[in-house]
């Protein structure tokens, strides 16, 4: 058996320190009224912060699962039973085309910008493209986390690098009610993109790189590649299990695959060729498929240019707007196409010989 390597993490936090954690959250003098009622929530919160009390209510896990008595969470199962709705939806014959449009700009005019995003407005000429064609539309923006209240994507916790099977398929490292690790958004994400046929992914670049807002997502979804869908063959997260499970052999599903993409990258200076290869790279990885040439785009908007003037700018570059809608056209046609069992990809039956 390898060994499991401890010792990074850091010592709990002791009642003082904790304290000052908590109160931080509560600094608007407005909460001074209920002090009496937040010291009493204090007390259930440290509770849970020293006893590591990650999700609570749990149901027990039920037939097909390796150990039927196991107690998951009630919102891993929860989440897991949408995703086998969503994933019969999607391989439903009968049922209408569906694309997932993800806006990754973080800027909108609901939060500190006072402005809507050019990824914005790109997504909704996609939209326009795909609900004309007849195709059900997801519109899922991301910039909703700059500008909802409570609203989250929590980082991964890297449960791969520790053994695949660490890590389940959806992710069950939230919530964690210990650490006020709650309210995840990716739950609902997981979903849309289950239910998909095709995806576009539209967006800017952010130094050299794509937005804090859609790598958090990128990240939570390595469990669709690989990932475990029975969590209680690793007892939760028993380290030592998920090792052992891996080096028996383990086939690394890729829970995503078989659907087409396409992709818009937009910048003012550098960086676009990168993010947009970095990205391809990444859903091929995963299975997905390109939609052709036309619908991986990078363009450059004002290049060198004011940013108080690239709205203008990109109402100005008409071309750019009609390859947009070309990148919405291309990916509306590759899934035609693959529903249809027509779509090309000559490499499908073959086998990987370095599985992971």
């Amino acid at each position: 058996m390898t060994e499991v390597r401890k010792g990074q993490a850091a010592a709990k936090l002791g009642k003082d320190e904790f304290h000052l954690v908590f109160t931080r959250s509560f600094s608007d003098p407005r909460f001074e009224a209920v002090r009496d009622e937040l010291a009493k929530v204090e007390a259930i919160a440290f509770a849970n912060y020293q006893q590591s009390r990650k999700a609570p209510v749990t149901v027990k896990a039920g037939p097909g699962f390796a150990d039927p008595d196991y107690d998951l969470s009630i919102e891993w199962q929860a989440t897991r039973e949408q995703l086998l709705a969503a994933e019969r939806q999607q391989k439903d014959p009968a049922g209408r085309s569906r694309v997932l449009l993800i806006n990754a700009s973080a800027r909108n005019d609901g939060s500190c910008p006072g402005e809507i995003s050019k990824s914005f407005r790109m997504t909704e000429l996609a939209r326009a493209i795909l609900e004309a064609d007849g195709i059900e539309v997801d519109v899922l923006d991301l910039s909703r986390m700059t500008s909802d209240y409570d609203r989250h994507i929590h980082p991964c916790k890297g449960c791969a690098s520790t053994a695949m099977p660490l890590c389940h398929w959806p992710c069950s490292c939230y919530p964690n009610q210990s650490l006020h690790q709650t309210s995840d958004w990716m739950n609902e994400i997981y979903q849309q993109w289950v239910a998909a046929h095709g995806v576009i992914i539209v967006t800017p670049v952010y130094w050299y790189q794509t937005p804090a807002v859609l790598k958090l997502m990128i990240d939570r979804l390595v469990c669709a590649d690989g990932g475990n869908p029975d969590p209680t063959t690793t007892h939760g997260k028993d380290a030592e299990k998920a090792k052992a499970l891996e080096l028996q052999g383990w086939d690394y599903p890729k829970h995503l695959a078989e659907r087409a993409y396409g992709l818009v990258v937009h910048g003012d200076v550098a960086g676009i060729e990168g993010v947009r290869r970095g990205l391809s790279d990444w859903l091929d990885w995963m299975g997905l498929i390109d939609a052709g040439p036309a619908a991986k785009l990078d363009r450059f908007i004002g290049y060198y240019e004011s940013y108080a003037e690239s709205h203008d700018a990109f109402d100005a570059d008409q071309a750019f707007q009609e390859e947009v809608r070309n990148v919405a056209r291309a990916v509306s046609a590759a899934v035609k196409q693959l529903r249809a069992g027509t779509l090309s990809k000559p490499d499908r039956h073959l086998t990987r010989p370095r599985p992971k």
